[in-house]
């Protein structure tokens, strides 16, 4: 890669806080989406015995890797990748819903980044973790355009939360269906992905979007992540099994990974017009003929285990992600993140202590759940 022949001549525009503002009643949406989600993790962990995360909370994997970030040109050179350096890179790939559905029930797919050994002023002043996340669906943009509606859609969701599985798993074969046609005909629902009917297809083989902006030191950006080393790019629309299979996603996660590594490029593109790239609606493509997505880092995994059962659990636990996890000069931008900071917060926070108390016979009676030495 040589970034000085590679960067096209953008123009990127310059944050000031004109460019966000703040919704209306958008406390009291913040105040709603905290209980929604309380909601979706507390109906788990009581049916599991244990907590898991209130959206994501299915892992298909663990990854251990470096990212390199190389010697880039003034524009590109903010926050992380101000210089060059390599850091220690977590991954973890995982499904949308905040229930622990069969994987019959195709939905978006997630990958969390977690980079180490940052230097830089953290988002929290007591963050003394040293780390940047970045959260990532593979899918452009967000499902809603607001916190509001964002917040409507979720308590749709919410209702469902470990409903009928059985027939969730039939509707989702019908949506792929659906989708398969709509896309076969040159589109694309989000709509139909969401409620299940995602393809059947290989996590590994696509490419994910942070689908919101986020400070890129004086000017904002979203990021992405590109498959590129050949083995990877092998399993681009590469399709899977579900049927009978509960854990087909981890299980092909696994596969690779036994056999080989994988490589991916993260991506940054610039904003250089609010008024066709905007920050506060989530749902609007940032056109790349505008700004394209250009080449900040490169991240590496060698062949390893990328789901150990005796291993993977408690560090599945331990890992806590967020977008406001991080540098200042990668702070998240518009109505949807602001509203989302103290929800990723409160979830870890749920996640760590009901953990930690089924473990304790006495403790466990704090959230009316049987101590872990008692579960089947």
């Amino acid at each position: 890669m040589n970034p000085e022949l590679a960067i096209p001549r953008i123009v990127p525009r310059t944050y000031t806080p004109e460019c966000e503002f703040q919704e209306e009643d958008e406390a009291q949406t913040s105040a709603e989406l905290l209980e929604a989600l309380r909601g979706i993790r507390e109906k788990v962990a009581a049916d599991e015995g244990h907590a898991f995360r209130s959206v994501h909370a299915k892992s298909h994997g663990i990854l251990h890797g470096r990212m390199e970030v190389p010697a880039l040109p003034p524009v590109l050179a903010q926050g992380l990748f101000a210089r060059p350096g390599s850091y220690p890179v977590v991954m973890r790939l995982s499904s949308t819903p905040g229930d622990l559905l069969d994987d019959a029930v195709s939905t978006p797919r997630g990958l969390a980044i977690q980079v180490g050994e940052v230097h830089g002023v953290p988002l929290e002043p007591a963050d003394c973790s040293r780390c940047q996340d970045f959260l990532m669906v593979n899918g452009p943009v967000f499902s809603a355009s607001t916190a509001r509606r964002f917040l409507k859609s979720l308590k749709l969701l919410a209702a469902t939360t470990d409903k009928a599985p059985a027939a969730k798993a039939l509707l989702s074969a019908a949506l792929r269906g659906l989708e398969a046609v709509v896309e076969k005909a040159g589109g694309e629902s989000a709509t139909l992905k969401a409620l299940g009917g995602h393809p059947a297809t290989h996590p590994l083989g696509e490419r994910y979007f942070t689908q919101v902006p986020m400070l890129f030191g004086p000017y904002m950006a979203k990021f992405s992540l590109v498959p590129v080393s050949p083995e990877l790019q092998a399993l681009h629309d590469a399709p899977l099994q579900l049927s009978n299979r509960p854990q087909a996603l981890r299980d092909a996660v696994a596969a690779h990974f036994t056999q080989a590594g994988g490589a991916w490029e993260l991506r940054a593109q610039l904003c250089v017009d609010l008024a066709r790239m905007p920050v506060e609606d989530a749902s609007v493509e940032w056109p790349e003929e505008l700004s394209p997505f250009i080449t900040v880092a490169r991240i590496s995994a060698p062949a390893q285990a990328s789901w150990n059962e005796a291993t993977s659990p408690a560090e599945e636990n331990a890992l806590a992600f967020s977008p406001w996890h991080g540098l200042a000069e990668h702070r998240p931008l518009g109505s949807i993140m602001r509203v989302r900071r103290r929800a990723y917060a409160a979830g870890a926070q749920f996640r760590q202590a009901f953990n930690a108390a089924v473990a304790d016979p006495e403790a466990a009676q704090k959230f009316g759940v049987a101590p872990a030495a008692s579960l089947p």
